[in-house]
């Protein structure tokens, strides 16, 4: 299965090669469908597989296709989501068996906005529990396998299954959410795309809420043009999440080409590559390297609003409060059916007063104001999506402080970016001498999703990091 080159696919590939005829939706979502049957009991990608969903909407994207009826580049193209979106007449797990029997009422809307694309739901990803960590552990649905080592590595979370599913060619795309990372800390432990939106941007009605403040909808994929696809499927307006109101639907695709030539690129030193492993910050500084060479203007700057987020995120009173408050239930009433990885770092969310969340938030706002400021002669920022590379899962299923130092590593460049409000972009940048993928993360100010991609497709089309995959013949036997 580990040779099946139509399940690397970009989906623009997919596209053209469904218009031809060389593929139809059905043949395609048989494709991937079989392929997950036949790995994911290896790589537990998948919670839950929706093959008569799939097929049935395969036959209408095909039947539509023959009648001449075409819904763009997305029709008849398989995805997969994260457990935290809702699916109708489907449970919304977060993770946990604790929320076995939360039946969906209705789609969320970006499932909505996705189907009525034309896209084909493959099924549900397994995620962290409850969505909170940016390691991939989940001691009670099971850690999804990293695909780049037949030893089980983390994945990084909490998008953790699909981001695995897209690495290992179980979908050609899927949704996952960040709130500290969680799209990117697994893209660039497994070596694909993940796109960070800005708050409000994509809407969240209907998907399992870990911060109110900082959750965002976000895209996995095989390249920089599939997240564009996608993300811009689902931008806009949705009056069921006030965040969206007011802010137009994106048009990030036309300047996709544009190139980098004349952009104002940066590296900031502090905090972003303090104590980065060294194999990943050198790849990170060659891929400025190459930017400049595409004609970016590249330097470093000091940016001391992320040095102040990062110095005020440890706290992590706002995330825990508001998580706290989404699962309190759980937390007072099922505290030791919870993820020990998990129940401590979300119960200190109950101990934060009204007083400090309302300062920290004021904190945070004078942070966002004044990054604006920092930023305005600057296009994008260059930075190491992750300070170290996937480790070993076991010994952090079972050490909960260990896991918890770890975490704080895997998190620590991306929730800056939550923090200050950007937009965020990794992509596949090298790799390790171990054989991992290296995460290069491209951050954009708030609402600037276009300069993001573009600079993130610049460098994907001068380089072939995004082209390898991983060798899958270990999950075969």
């Amino acid at each position: 299965m580990s040779d099946a080159p139509d399940c690397f696919h970009t989906l623009a590939t997919l596209a053209r090669l469904l218009r031809s005829g060389e593929l139809t939706p059905i043949v395609l979502a048989e494709l991937f469908l079989d392929r997950i049957a036949s790995l994911d009991l290896k790589l537990g990608a998948f919670r839950l597989v929706l093959r008569d969903r799939a097929l049935a909407q395969a036959r209408a994207a095909q039947i539509a296709l023959q009648a001449g009826i075409d819904g763009g580049v997305l029709h008849g193209l398989p995805w997969a989501a994260k457990d935290l979106f809702d699916v109708k007449g489907h449970p919304t797990t977060a993770g946990t068996h604790l929320l076995a029997d939360a039946i969906a009422q209705a789609d969320a809307t970006a499932v909505r906005r996705l189907e009525q694309a034309g896209m084909v739901l493959l099924g549900k990803n397994n995620t962290v529990q409850l969505a909170y960590g940016g390691v991939g552990i989940n001691n009670d649905h099971g850690t999804p396998h990293n695909p780049w080592h037949p030893v089980a590595h983390v994945p990084g979370g909490s998008s953790s299954g699909t981001a695995v599913a897209v690495a290992a060619g179980l979908a050609p795309v899927g949704l996952g959410t960040d709130t500290g990372g969680s799209v990117r800390i697994p893209a660039a432990l497994c070596g694909i795309v993940g796109l960070k939106t800005t708050v409000g941007r994509v809407s969240r009605a209907g998907v399992y809420p870990l911060s109110y403040s900082l959750d965002t909808v976000g895209v996995l994929a095989r390249s920089v043009e599939d997240a564009a696809l996608v993300y811009e499927a689902m931008a806009g307006p949705d009056e069921a999440d006030e965040t969206t109101m007011g802010v137009p639907p994106d048009h990030v695709l036309g300047d996709l080409g544009a190139g980098v030539k004349g952009l104002r690129l940066a590296f900031v030193e502090s905090p972003f590559f303090d104590g980065v492993d060294s194999e990943l910050a050198q790849a990170v500084r060659e891929a400025g390297r190459v930017l400049e060479g595409l004609g970016a203007r590249l330097e470093s700057v000091s940016f001391p609003e992320a040095y102040a987020a990062h110095k005020l995120n440890p706290r992590g009173g706002v995330i825990s409060a508001e998580a706290y408050a989404v699962n309190r239930a759980f937390l007072e009433g099922k505290y030791d059916e919870l993820d020990p990885v998990v129940r401590e770092r979300m119960r200190n969310g109950g101990a934060v007063t009204g007083p400090d969340y309302f300062d920290m938030t004021r904190q945070w706002a004078a942070l966002r104001r004044d990054a604006r400021t920092s930023l305005r002669d600057v296009d994008a920022l260059l930075v190491p999506t992750t300070m170290i590379p996937p480790l070993p899962a076991a010994p952090l299923a079972t050490d909960v402080p260990e896991y918890n130092r770890r975490n704080v590593q895997y998190l620590r460049n991306t929730a800056i970016g939550n923090i200050l409000d950007l937009c965020g972009l990794s992509l596949p940048c090298g790799f390790t001498s171990s054989g991992f993928p290296i995460g290069l993360m491209v951050y954009g100010k708030p609402f600037d999703e276009r300069t993001v991609l573009r600079v993130g497709h610049a460098y994907e089309q001068a380089t072939t990091w995004h082209e390898r995959v991983p060798d899958l013949s270990w999950a075969t036997r």
